[in-house]
């Protein structure tokens, strides 16, 4: 008989993102007798920050986030997913990705994980208070002077937001010498600081869960969010008292959605994993399209294959969130991967923020932020 098999797995610690671990971990354990997938959770702050060294050594499989690949690539800390003889896999899972969320797991020639979750900054409004979602930047101004708008404005949002209205008008970011062209900055620092003077305080401490919590949970919360990473939880039925639409992000004029900042979840495997042909054998089957568009989605999962986004059933389920709003997650814009960037990612909120609290000059904003690249590439 077969020694058992126990893998652990390392996720982030939301219904969207945990809840589907276990679903698919309970099935695939079903079907391959003597195998057992456990899963922990960690915050989303963490999700995001902390260093995936740390994780590596004592997990089987980990669900990352793509920022990470320059750092995983360097240290050899996840198996490569190309050259295992599963290339005709990673080849249709490529062809089946919403916008670069496959892409973005590739770093340096090697596929470090597999896309199983998408998303990006979109919109989300209430319909019981309002219509439509604005489409331009004009209109949600306009939403926000009657108070009826908030948005996700701690450090790292606050950042992202940044981002997304500087390639929206087609600016460069994190590129060669300078974190932005210093007019450019300017320009969007300002924007940002004029929809902030516009909403609740309470902004600046909320990330999309925060928002999508108000927003769902609370009678008299404002309407309309413009910018927070989409989550299909907030619009299924009995998810929340207050049931959300989203909507693709606004734009600068006609600019429609674009440049929006990619973001969504990877599964990778630990290079020190003892069983490395079972920990691929999940990670490919919860990735592909039959996992993602069944068991995945109906477990609270947001997929990352785009047959799942087209698939009629998944989006009768949430009120068509993945028709809605996959002009945005295709036009999004991948951030930089290389070692440094993680660095400049945890500076560069916080300098942001202090400029949205009125603690900081937008001048002396663009100044640091320069400085924060500068460091991040040396």
């Amino acid at each position: 008989m077969a020694e058992p098999v126990a893998l652990r797995g390392m996720t982030w610690n939301h219904s969207r993102g945990y809840d589907p671990m276990v679903a698919t971990s309970a099935a695939y354990a079903a079907a391959h007798p003597g195998v057992t997938i456990s899963w922990e959770k960690r915050s989303l702050q963490a999700f995001a920050d902390q260093p995936i060294e740390t994780l590596a050594d004592g997990y089987d499989l980990l669900v990352i986030d793509h920022p990470h690949v320059g750092e995983v690539a360097r240290n050899h800390l996840l198996l490569p997913l190309d050259g295992i003889g599963r290339d005709d896999e990673l080849a249709l899972l490529a062809r089946q990705s919403v916008g670069l969320s496959h892409v973005s797991y590739a770093f340096e020639g090697r596929q470090w994980a597999l896309a199983i979750d998408a998303a990006t900054p979109v919109a989300a409004f209430r319909p019981d208070r309002i219509a439509a979602a604005p489409k331009r930047w004009d209109e949600v101004l306009a939403l926000a002077r009657s108070g009826r708008v908030c948005c996700a404005l701690v450090p790292i949002n606050a950042l992202m937001t940044v981002f997304g209205l500087a390639r929206n008008k087609g600016y460069t970011v994190a590129e060669g010498e300078r974190f932005m062209r210093a007019d450019e900055a300017t320009e969007i620092l300002e924007h940002l600081r004029e929809l902030t003077a516009l909403v609740d305080p309470r902004c600046l401490g909320l990330d999309p869960i925060g928002i999508y919590e108000w927003m769902g949970r609370s009678a008299e919360a404002p309407a309309y969010s413009p910018f927070g990473y989409g989550y299909t939880n907030y619009i299924r039925p009995g998810y929340c008292a207050h049931p959300l639409v989203f909507a693709d992000a606004p734009g600068f004029g006609d600019n429609g959605p674009r440049g929006t900042v990619l973001g969504g979840t990877g599964i990778a495997v630990s290079a020190r994993t003892r069983h490395p042909d079972i920990a691929l054998d999940y990670a490919f089957w919860i990735a592909g399209a039959d996992c993602q568009k069944g068991l995945f989605f109906t477990s609270g999962g947001q997929p990352g294959n785009a047959v799942a986004w087209e698939d009629a059933a998944c989006n009768a389920a949430c009120r068509d969130f993945l028709a809605n709003t996959r002009a945005t997650l295709e036009s999004a814009w991948l951030r930089p991967r290389d070692d440094g960037y993680m660095g400049l990612q945890d500076r560069a909120g916080d300098i942001v923020h202090a400029c949205l609290r009125g603690e900081a000059s937008v001048g002396a904003t663009v100044a640091a932020l320069q400085h924060a690249y500068e460091e991040s590439r040396s």
